[in-house]
């Protein structure tokens, strides 16, 4: 679902980083007849069954991340959403599929990546909620779509990604060697999806918090996180091992030669008594990574359905410390984002950590006051990176002396905000001077 991202790894020592559907493309007067009023006002009260719960977010306000509860008013039209969802299923004509998704997309202001082949599709995208959810009503009306997990959170400064890239891709995830060979379709071939409630349960038992609730709980297990390791430095489940990869491509669990197996949380453990609990931000990377597992002899495979995503949102922060990073132009979304904190209130105190000693900054190793990666201000890196605010003010927003003498360097860019293409700043020097 994700995908690489280049990043700056936190060093151990502080250094200077089914049958096929008939359904044809869609007419002319399909889509006019889904895009009238009156069929949207129906498609978004259809909506609100398919997430469990209705999104409710305030008003949009510069540079802030708040859900409000559940007396506050419904999402209205042109509140802008993030939307993510994946559904591994056999597509017969792909191409057909994506020129589909074309003719139906043309008039909506939708922003992401939504990507098909013949195993399925996988889909994050932004726009004003009456465009997203109406792409997710049609979408829906395709019984090999039907059953998937929809996911949304508020974009509340507009659209999180630049543009549009709907097409055909042979991999729905990047991996080494691609996907395509996988068995992905086959639900018995990936690991067993728990639900949030019992995902939050086993782990209850494996911190020692509740050791009397479930006698029948394998106290055998490990707890793997499927991501990169820039992610798991800002949020993760305690308990959970950083991972050692920066970019899921080269992800290599339970497959590393012998000089890696020190830094391989599945090497030389029982395949077959040992309980295996994955975790990634929305679920796909889980399920790709357990069908390879499933053919190297993992038996006892489990996922977190819908990801850390769909578990904030139904058990907040419970057993979870920090931010949960997302790919998209937010980058680091807290707990509140998905469960309002009302609900989190009434969570358990004791399961709920405040803690976030554990984000250091890549360069200097102090404990950064933000669980949000920056840029690096010098384009011809730009790599992803923790930094303090003492470091950040230094080394003018790069990571060391040899980036700060760069000759494309960018300004150190204050709250949120991203950086845009490089003829902006270009430009401004040479006004400037």
């Amino acid at each position: 679902m994700r995908g690489c991202c280049a990043v700056i790894s936190a060093p151990a020592m502080p250094i200077c980083l089914c049958p096929v559907s008939t359904r044809s493309i869609v007419n002319i007067n399909v889509n006019v007849k889904l895009k009238n009023k009156a069929v949207f006002l129906l498609n978004q009260r259809r909506f609100k069954k398919l997430c469990s719960a209705s999104l409710r977010v305030s008003p949009p306000k510069p540079n802030t991340q708040h859900f409000v509860g559940e007396a506050e008013a419904e999402v209205k039209e042109d509140d802008f959403v993030v939307v993510n969802f994946y559904c591994f299923v056999f597509i017969k004509d792909p191409e057909a599929e994506v020129a589909s998704h074309l003719s139906f997309l043309k008039d909506l202001d939708i922003h992401g990546r939504v990507y098909l082949n013949e195993q399925g599709i996988n889909a994050q995208y932004s726009g004003p909620s009456k465009d997203a959810l109406l792409y997710v009503e049609w979408l829906r009306e395709d019984d090999r779509f039907s059953h998937m997990l929809v996911q949304i959170s508020p974009a509340l400064n507009g659209h999180a990604f630049p543009k549009l890239k709907l097409r055909y891709k042979p991999s729905l995830v990047q991996l080494e060697g691609g996907v395509s060979h996988l068995p992905l379709v086959d639900p018995s071939m990936r690991a067993t999806p728990l639900a949030p409630s019992e995902w939050r349960k086993r782990l209850e038992v494996m911190n020692g918090i509740d050791e009397a609730s479930n006698e029948n709980i394998n106290k055998n297990y490990i707890l793997l996180d499927v991501r990169n390791g820039y992610e798991w430095d800002i949020g993760h489940f305690q308990g959970a091992q950083r991972p050692y990869v920066d970019c899921f491509r080269s992800t290599s669990f339970g497959l590393s030669p012998a000089e890696d197996i020190a830094s391989d949380p599945l090497a030389n453990v029982d395949k077959e008594k040992t309980d295996i609990l994955m975790y990634c931000t929305g679920g796909i990377r889980c399920d790709v990574y357990s069908t390879i597992l499933r053919q190297q002899g993992f038996q006892n495979l489990y996922t977190l359905k819908g990801g850390v995503s769909h578990y904030l949102k139904n058990e907040g922060p419970a057993e979870w410390v920090g931010n949960l990073f997302v790919f998209d132009s937010r980058l680091s979304l807290p707990p509140s984002t998905y469960k309002p904190k009302s609900v989190v209130k009434a969570c358990r105190s004791e399961q709920v950590s405040e803690n976030n000693t554990f984000a250091r900054c890549y360069i200097c190793g102090s404990q950064v006051s933000e669980l949000r990666h920056r840029n690096r201000a010098n384009l011809d890196c730009n790599l992803l990176f923790l930094c303090c605010a003492d470091c950040v003010e230094d080394l003018k927003g790069c990571c060391g002396v040899n980036c700060i003498a760069a000759p494309r360097l960018r300004p150190v860019l204050p709250g949120h905000q991203r950086y845009k293409k490089w003829h902006i700043y270009r430009d401004f020097d040479c006004k400037a001077s």
